[in-house]
């Protein structure tokens, strides 16, 4: 048994060898863009507890819409890996057109929707001081919307084919763009005007139109055309493509904005409790957000490579990539979780010398320590589906994990039994757990073997179409 057991692991290496060779410079690109989040949040808190509250409550105005957008283009990268995993190069070159053409219709509502916050925040009674702040940090970021879905489209593509380094190589470029922004917009450098909280708006919205630029160069450079005939794949939005990259992209869209919504409920809760509350939930969960970073980078690789082996018709390729993806996930999580039960105080004392804030953050970090792994499983097994263009299912997982369980659990405790922040966080934990378990037993499965025991080749799972779901 033990033999067998241990053969069994040898034999996932080549898979965990090939998918940390793709993955490591998608983690790598995560983290950079994370640290431009990092940054933000560190200069601002300078600009003391309100600033920091502001760009907190904006943010978390701002992710859920970006992320559903986010989710929706995230579809290319199945497709495209399994038309690679199929030789179809032509229809390789015609989807990137087509969820370019996505990512600019798109961004026009979201550039209103941004606009039109400050009715939201009057809602979830946000003290008054933060709104103003708050309202114009998600205007200056409007600007920036066609230029970030434009990038995402773009990087999703790329990676699709696991061409994943000019993403670490762009977010690090976007970095150093953003530390110099902050600085001039922030605090009123070089003849600019200071303007506070609401310059670290600009100056994300500059780093993602260069960031958008970067890619577009890239991507349109004269081997790739040679490769998938990129210039003649140009059209018009054509309704076969749209409907495949909505039909696996929406669900999977309103997934990510299903888990980033509980988070960002929880912030506008929290709103309502104080200032020092709102400055440590935002320290608190920008540094689970930093090391959330590696399972979703780990995420985007699994879904690639998954999606590349279904494409050439191995089934038990595919599994073997999805569970070392969660294996993956589960070794980089556990280590975050024992920095941050174990060094809380260091970690806090990065973003903030006000001592109040940083006892709060304390015991909020603690239990974001506590969920690392449940997150770093779920975020796995949904990645590994995502290869299957499964997305339907995972989108009703998670509405039961975070709006049924996780939701009504955090509010019991945190406000209907007075525990406050620690009790949403712990809402939060049992929301990640549950998402983690069904997850991944839906792709065990999706992708047990269905024929012969020896028999490497297994038929392919029934997806409906090109671009469906399964039935």
């Amino acid at each position: 048994m033990l033999d067998k057991t241990r053969n069994r692991l040898f034999g996932l290496l080549p898979q965990t060898k090939k998918t940390i060779f793709v993955g490591a410079p998608i983690v790598a690109a995560q983290l950079l863009q994370m640290s431009m989040g990092f940054v933000d949040t560190v200069m601002a808190g300078k600009l003391g507890a309100a600033a920091l509250a502001a760009v907190g409550v904006g943010g978390s105005l701002y992710a859920p819409v970006l992320l559903l957008i986010m989710g929706t283009l995230m579809s290319v990268n199945p497709i495209v890996a399994q038309l690679h995993g199929r030789g179809q190069k032509k229809r390789i070159g015609q989807n990137c057109w087509q969820v370019l053409w996505l990512a600019g219709t798109l961004s026009v509502p979201v550039f209103f929707v941004y606009r039109h916050m400050t009715s939201v925040m009057l809602l979830f009674g946000i003290k008054a001081e933060v709104i103003p702040v708050a309202q114009g940090y998600l205007e200056a970021l409007s600007w920036g919307a066609p230029a970030i879905f434009g990038y995402f489209a773009l990087r999703f593509f790329n990676e699709g084919l696991t061409i994943t380094r000019p993403s670490m190589y762009f977010a690090l470029i976007g970095l150093g763009v953003n530390i110099v922004a902050n600085y001039v917009f922030m605090f009123g450098h070089w003849g600019v005007p200071a303007m506070g909280a609401v310059g670290t708006g600009w100056a994300t919205t500059l780093v993602q139109w260069v960031m958008f630029t970067c890619m577009a160069a890239f991507t349109f450079r004269r081997s790739n055309e040679h490769r998938f005939s990129l210039y003649k794949g140009f059209a018009l939005p054509r309704w076969q493509f749209q409907r495949e990259l909505l039909s696996v992209g929406f669900p999977n869209g309103l997934s990510i904005s299903i888990e980033v919504s509980i988070f960002a409920i929880v912030a506008l809760v929290i709103g309502s409790l104080g200032v020092k509350i709102i400055a440590a939930h935002q320290v608190t969960i920008n540094f689970a957000a930093f090391t959330f970073m590696m399972p979703l980078g780990l995420s985007f690789a699994t879904s690639a490579r998954v999606g590349f082996a279904i494409g050439k018709n191995d089934l038990s390729e595919a599994r073997q990539v999805g569970f070392v993806g969660a294996l993956l996930s589960l070794l980089v999580m556990s280590c975050t979780a024992f920095v941050m039960l174990v060094f809380p105080e260091a970690i806090v004392r990065i973003y903030t010398n006000d001592p109040e804030v940083r006892d709060i953050a304390v015991k909020l970090l603690m239990l974001a320590g506590i969920f690392q792994i449940s997150d770093g499983l779920q975020v796995a097994g949904f990645g590994a589906l995502r290869g299957l263009k499964d997305t339907r299912i995972p989108m009703l997982v998670n509405l039961l994990a975070y709006w049924f369980v996780g939701l009504p659990c955090g509010y019991i405790l945190g406000i209907m039994r007075g525990s406050g922040a620690e009790g949403l966080w712990i809402g939060l934990i049992a929301g990640l757990s549950v998402a983690a378990v069904l997850h991944n037993l839906r792709f065990h499965k999706l992708t047990r073997p269905r024929q012969a025991k020896g028999s490497k080749q297994v038929p392919r799972p029934a997806f409906a179409g090109e671009g469906g779901h399964q039935v």
